[in-house]
């Protein structure tokens, strides 16, 4: 993984900086509509001020405007920086194969599937590689701290409820990810196949080719459950997660240690860790897959053995 993310520094370091610059801006934002929230519902009744409570409002949309426009800025640039890699690596693998000095070069078969799919894959995810990442770990750290410093108890839960999530998919992602690269490799040998047709006796290319597609079917079934499992087990993680708030805030609130503003933004920060964390996790998934195929990129060819001008990851 450190040589993957070594590839993509040396390549688009300077890019990454503003993308990183942007995540902490934005992370930095996620905890303050808890705040508003928090003052609002505790602020409601009989001797509401309407003027204190129109400017909570007007602050409270504020933020949730300014946080979007970064967002916004974020989101494009990442986009951005994932469609120039992704023409970058076709490029690249093009060049190869039409280079006559080239020891290595992907068949017609392999670089048609490399420039359809696989180099669109990596591109995307090399786009959100450092800028992802720190943007969730960012959001979680600003809202769990603000949870823990308003009231320890519901903070220290909601630690509880990320961690066996963790463990969950870091159990279950290397399953995944043997399975995302013998799908490749099977798809690569198809589409070398069906190229090779009209050479080769065509009934038994044909024969090799529909095995090649049960085995797809049956690898893709794999997939599925396993991905299928790890979502559900979350969901389940949640549930509890909102139970376990209802419960701790309700005890806590009939000892006089907290308020309903405090345990309702304890609620709507699981719903805010809930977002970052699965987004984390995907980005998880996202990185092992990218890494499997861009490891077969460059077995495929001596593409990117040596620096270009224009740098792939």
């Amino acid at each position: 993984m450190w040589s993957f993310y070594a590839r993509i520094w040396r390549s688009t370091g300077r890019a990454q900086i503003l993308l990183v610059v942007l995540s902490l801006i934005v992370a930095a934002l996620a905890a303050a509509p808890l705040r508003f929230q928090k003052d609002i519902i505790n602020s409601l009744g009989p001797d509401l001020d309407t003027n204190i409570l129109l400017m909570m409002c007007g602050g409270y949309l504020a933020v949730i405007v300014v946080t979007n426009i970064f967002k916004f800025i974020l989101n494009y640039r990442s986009s951005l920086l994932g469609e120039d890699t992704i023409r970058r690596i076709r490029a690249r693998i093009y060049g190869a194969h039409h280079d006559p000095d080239a020891k290595r070069k992907p068949n017609t078969g392999t670089l048609a599937t490399i420039i359809a799919a696989e180099a669109e894959e990596v591109g995307r995810f090399v786009g959100q590689a450092v800028a992802n990442p720190l943007l969730q770990v960012g959001t979680l750290f600003s809202v769990v701290s603000y949870v823990a410093a308003t009231q320890p108890y519901l903070g220290a839960f909601l630690i509880l409820i990320i961690l066996p999530q963790a463990a969950i998919v870091l159990i279950l992602q290397e399953r995944v990810n043997r399975r995302v690269k013998e799908r490749t490799i099977i798809l690569r040998k198809a589409s070398s196949e069906i190229s090779d047709e009209e050479i080769n006796e065509i009934h038994a290319v044909q024969q090799k080719i529909m095995d090649d597609f049960d085995e797809i079917f049956l690898t893709r079934r794999g997939i599925f459950k396993l991905k299928l499992s790890m979502k559900m087990a979350m969901n389940i993680i949640s549930g509890i997660g909102l139970i376990g708030i209802l419960l701790i805030g309700g005890l806590l609130m009939q000892r006089g240690l907290s308020d309903v503003g405090t345990v309702v933004a304890s609620i709507s920060a699981l719903e805010r860790i809930n977002s970052p964390w699965r987004l984390l996790l995907n980005f998880y998934k996202e990185l092992s897959a990218a890494r499997v195929k861009f490891d077969l990129i460059v077995k495929s060819s001596d593409a990117f053995d040596h620096p270009a001008t224009k740098k792939a990851p």
